[in-house]
């Protein structure tokens, strides 16, 4: 692994509701160089909260404690909110699952992208504009002096999540948080997007969290992976060893997957263990 861009040190996050306190992520540690790691696991397994708490987006009543969240250097849990608003899209962008529910409806998508630009560096209005137009060109939308113009209902799902992604990238981030940004795009398209975002953070030599719940596809994509259950991290192992990955979450999750050289007359179901609910040694030192 690359020097740490970002280190978790026991993360927790936790809900506050009428039946008592809800433990979202359980006090998880990790590590994040200039590379690609994915983070992956069941729906409620705590992975989107996960990269919300970095940003310290979770929304009330979660509440977000760690023993610390050092972004290259800068202890991110002793910022203010003013103060993270400096970091927040200017060093660490985070992109969502949908880009319908991201994008400003009332906005031309091309004055979107170029107000993410002004607002990070007090650029001209002109030169924000140029970079806007050259931030199309960089995730391969053809003619781009039209889709600048466009309005986000006027685009497609697929382009939608390009914009999305240029909008994030022209403040030149150190480290990307993608939040399963392609899960609901078509393969096609799934696997362009996906060679825009490997060129871009090849190219800026930045840190990339690829939060998703495709195991194939983050073994083929990411660099490494953790595998998170119940709010814990039970596995963190190579991209390329995640086949031969040992814990039996991981083993019930790559076991459920179909194939096409399947014989099997039905799909076995994850049959859990309660032990897995304990902490782990390994949580406190993954990445580290």
């Amino acid at each position: 692994m690359s020097a740490p861009l970002l280190t978790v040190e026991n993360l927790r996050v936790d809900f506050v509701t009428r039946r008592g306190i809800v433990p979202a992520v359980r006090g998880i540690s990790f590590g994040v160089g200039r590379e690609k790691v994915g983070i992956v696991g069941e729906s409620g397994s705590g992975k989107a909260v996960t990269g919300r708490a970095v940003l310290r987006l979770v929304p009330h009543p979660g509440r977000v404690s760690a023993k610390r969240i050092d972004f290259d250097g800068v202890d991110l849990m002793g910022l203010s909110e003013r103060e993270l608003r400096q970091i927040r899209g200017e060093r660490i962008s985070m992109v969502m699952q949908d880009p319908k529910f991201s994008l400003n409806p009332v906005m031309r998508v091309g004055s979107q992208i170029a107000e993410a630009y002004r607002i990070h560096t007090g650029a001209s209005a002109s030169e924000c504009r140029r970079r806007a137009l050259a931030m199309l060109e960089a995730v391969r939308i053809r003619d781009v002096e039209r889709v600048y113009r466009l309005f986000p209902h006027e685009v497609s799902g697929g382009m939608g999540q390009r914009i999305m992604i240029a909008m994030m990238l022209i403040p030149d981030p150190d480290l990307l948080i993608a939040d399963e940004p392609t899960s609901a795009l078509d393969v096609t398209v799934q696997m362009q997007v996906l060679a825009i975002v490997d060129d871009l953070v090849s190219q800026r030599g930045m840190g990339l969290m690829f939060i998703s719940h495709d195991l194939n596809l983050v073994a083929s994509f990411c660099d490494r992976v953790l595998i998170m259950y119940a709010g814990q991290i039970v596995e963190n192992c190579l991209a390329a060893e995640l086949h031969q990955a040992r814990h039996p979450y991981t083993r019930g999750l790559l076991d459920s997957l179909p194939r096409v050289d399947d014989t099997r007359a039905e799909l076995p179901t994850l049959a859990r263990d309660p032990a897995w609910l304990e902490p782990l040694a390994a949580d406190r030192t993954a990445g580290s």
